[in-house]
């Protein structure tokens, strides 16, 4: 969803590292950026050299021929031919895990991660659990989304076994609170809610570096959506509480995000996105009020995404109205009701 463009952060580097090229942003930590098939056409991903000259790799792009083109790049250049000790994923994503396995099969090393992410991937390559794509159909129906986008999500296929085509089948469990080794310096994990099931942000304090994954975006505000296995689930909530656990850092702390650039400035950056959300509520319910009946998450999509969407953004964007549409009704700001047929409709 988009947010307001910051104007109280301060970016260190103008622009990202070329492809193939990395930019050294702290003692051993090194900013690369992968290309991604997407609308968002890039991920940051993190190397942090070891004491024993081999690296660690925080995320692993997604799992296609172009990002491994890039890689190879980075396998002489970057890396001189040192190998990887390990691989981190902060979370599930396809952008993020999509060539984790991969990677450890290269270099036969562990891949970390926390337990909710590694199941979920799991879950949704084998169909599994309320994670198959017929479920994900069913609950957009039952939200008012066409025949024809239903049609042409189920036509698609399982998007995320293309952007993993394989999951690492065992994993080294993190969690929150957990102080873990990477390159030079001790990261504490910082578990995040709302975006994803079990999100791992680092925080170095001896650095002062934040990895904040996909947690804390400069320039948008990462998607929060709900989905079949959860369907009254309210990660608006959850991704607004976890993002103030990040004002406990130094004001000093750079922020290493998933998308966009380095940045300072976490309070201001936090005091933004609830500022962003809070207004996109207060939207809805006026919304609402305007329309005097009940209406289904599709119809608002419109409210909170004011441009025209692809599949892909339409996928996401559905999954996010109906998860602001519950963070309201878990207000009491609205009532969710469910007729006879299983269609979920609100009204102020």
């Amino acid at each position: 969803m988009n947010a307001p463009h910051p104007s109280l952060l301060e970016f260190p580097w103008p622009s990202p590292p070329p492809p193939g090229e990395a930019i050294e942003v702290a003692s051993g930590v090194l900013w690369i950026r992968m290309p991604l098939p997407f609308a968002l056409d890039h991920i940051n991903l993190w190397l942090a050299r070891e004491p024993d000259g081999r690296y660690t790799a925080i995320d692993a792009g997604y799992g296609n021929d172009a990002t491994r083109a890039v890689w190879e790049r980075h396998f002489t250049g970057t890396l001189g031919g040192a190998p990887l000790a390990r691989v981190i994923a902060t979370h599930y994503h396809p952008d993020h895990l999509g060539n984790a396995a991969w990677l450890a099969h290269r270099y036969g090393c562990p891949v970390r991660m926390t337990q909710a992410e590694f199941l979920t991937a799991h879950a949704i390559i084998d169909q599994r659990a309320t994670h198959a794509l017929a479920e994900t159909c069913a609950l957009f129906v039952a939200h008012g989304v066409s025949p024809d986008q239903v049609r042409a999500l189920h036509e698609r296929g399982n998007a995320y076994a293309r952007g993993v085509p394989e999951a690492p089948r065992t994993i080294e469990r993190i969690i929150g609170g957990d102080v873990i080794a990477a390159g030079s310096h001790a990261w504490k994990v910082i578990a995040g809610y709302g975006h994803s099931p079990e999100h791992a942000s680092l925080h170095s304090a001896d650095a002062r570096l934040l990895v904040s994954g996909d947690m804390l975006l400069p320039r948008i505000s990462t998607n929060v959506s709900v989905w079949p296995a959860n369907p009254e689930d309210d990660p608006v909530g959850r991704f607004l509480a976890s993002i103030g656990d990040f004002l406990a850092l130094p004001e000093d702390t750079l922020v290493l995000p998933s998308h966009g650039l380095p940045f300072r400035g976490i309070a201001a950056r936090v005091a933004e996105l609830r500022a962003h959300h809070a207004a996109r509520l207060s939207e809805l319910v006026d919304a609402l009020v305007a329309l005097k009946r009940p209406a289904s998450a599709a119809e608002i999509v419109p409210v909170l995404f004011r441009r025209a969407l692809d599949l892909q953004q339409t996928f996401f964007a559905v999954g996010e109205s109906i998860a602001h549409l519950n963070h309201l009704a878990r207000a009491g700001r609205v009532d969710r009701r469910v007729d006879a047929t299983g269609a979920v409709r609100f009204v102020a």
